[in-house]
């Protein structure tokens, strides 16, 4: 078998999805036994000082056994997430203007700043 049939094999299904400097390959292959599963790809753009760019790529595979619990627990993460946070992005890498806005008063389990009228002076020639 020769490269492109090789490539043609593989190259079964896929999707892309692009998000900012970051892209995302969802890409359906065969193995050897012309069974199928996925593979996720993350593509990141960086840009030299030069002005030349370079790709990072991390790559995951799933395999149809483990479709149903990866599926399961994607679904559950991400609704925690959604249900935690919402989905309107916060994040500094998102929003350049972002300012973080601070709560004056400190909540039950974050302690209010101590003064230094509540310490009491230590003389160390005491000690």
């Amino acid at each position: 078998m020769n490269n492109n049939d090789m490539m043609e094999r593989e190259e079964i299904f896929s999707k892309v999805l692009r998000a900012g400097r970051r892209t995302y390959f969802f890409d359906v292959r065969a193995t050897k036994a012309e069974d199928y599963y996925l593979t996720i790809t993350e593509s990141k753009k960086f840009t030299n000082d030069d002005g030349s760019f370079h790709y990072k790529k991390h790559k995951i595979y799933i395999y149809k056994e483990d479709f149903a619990e990866f599926k399961e627990i994607l679904a559950e993460m991400t609704d925690y997430i959604i249900s935690e946070k919402g989905d309107e992005v916060i994040s500094e890498r998102h929003q350049k203007d972002f300012k973080k806005e601070y709560d004056e008063t400190p909540t039950a389990t974050e302690e209010a700043p101590k003064s230094s009228d509540s310490f009491t002076d230590i003389d160390f020639d005491d000690i």
